[in-house]
């Protein structure tokens, strides 16, 4: 039951991973299994070897928690290739309460870290806002278009990867950035062998690397590291905001016309603009349930503990 219960999770960061902009990190720490998760990746290092030769694979196995890490990232692939039709479309057909659900996640989330900082400094209250400010101009920039290599694809998937990882950074929106999202969402279609090898070994160093740092701060720094982290998160409500006027667009790997700069809006502008409703009831509604997701898990891990 525990297991299933972290596949769960799992398919929840997968799903989130898909969307440009959800970071699968924000869900991992609303979860409860971010430090877990880092933890169990931190494991795996040349040590491990070691450990194979000494005490078998089955040590080894145990050592770096392999049953949780096979529940969690079984449920993101199968997320990915299950859930991703459906939110794509959810994207498409409802867009205003899918952006609304996911603002009042992020709104809920960044209370809910906030709550585990031992106390507020100066030095605490900076690196806030520089959290904040950083997530917000990586929403803002104009996607550039990396030459279609390995070795760029190799780096997209490091720093994908590692995005991944961050509460409040999308890996999905930074390879929006890089150029880089239609060719690996193409090569997922198509089953590019190459080309996701490559992206797979970008994903598997930056995981091995990054979670590392990631980890050792937590330890050494937590608070420290807690507040800039719900600074990114807050810094990414910008792309997140439900109202938007599209700006220029981009083609996707189907052929298809989608958003690529967007401009947000107040309700009342988008419907002035666009002559689209608002649907700002649903859009409240959506919202609350993202809160009262996160909400209910804060309570029920209160409980539990």
């Amino acid at each position: 039951m525990k297991y299933l219960l972290t596949y769960l999770k799992g398919m929840a960061m997968g799903a989130a991973d898909v969307v440009p902009g959800v970071s699968g990190g924000t869900i991992a720490f609303i979860t409860g299994i971010l430090d877990t998760l880092l933890e169990s990746i931190r494991r795996i290092n040349p040590n491990l070897i070691k450990l194979v030769r000494q005490q078998g694979i089955k040590a080894a196995f145990d050592h770096i928690n392999g049953p949780f890490l096979l529940a969690v990232f079984g449920g993101i692939l199968t997320s990915i290739f299950t859930l991703a039709k459906l939110i794509t479309y959810l994207l498409v057909a409802h867009p205003i309460p899918v952006w609304s659900f996911f603002f009042g996640l992020i709104i809920i989330s960044v209370v809910h870290m906030l709550k585990q900082v031992q106390g507020f400094s100066l030095v605490r209250l900076a690196l806030f806002a520089i959290g904040a400010v950083f997530a917000w101009g990586i929403t803002m920039l104009n996607p550039i278009v990396m030459e279609m290599t390995y070795l760029n694809i190799f780096i997209g998937g490091c720093i994908a990867i590692c995005a991944m990882l961050l509460p409040g950074i999308s890996g999905s929106f930074i390879l929006l950035l890089l150029g880089l999202y239609t060719s690996v969402l193409s090569a997922a279609k198509n089953i590019d062998i190459a080309v996701l090898a490559t992206f797979a070994a970008g994903c598997i160093v930056g995981l091995l690397s990054f979670s590392h740092l990631l980890s050792a701060l937590l330890r050494k720094y937590h608070d420290a590291t807690l507040i800039f982290l719900t600074g990114l998160m807050l810094g990414t409500l910008g792309k997140i905001w439900p109202w938007k006027q599209v700006l220029t667009w981009r083609t996707n790997s189907d052929g298809e016309q989608v958003p690529l700069l967007e401009q947000n809006l107040s309700p009342m502008q988008f419907e002035a603009i666009t002559g689209q409703p608002s649907q700002l009831v649903w859009a409240l509604v959506a919202m609350c349930a993202g809160i009262g997701l996160v909400w209910a898990l804060e309570y029920f891990a209160g409980r539990k503990r």
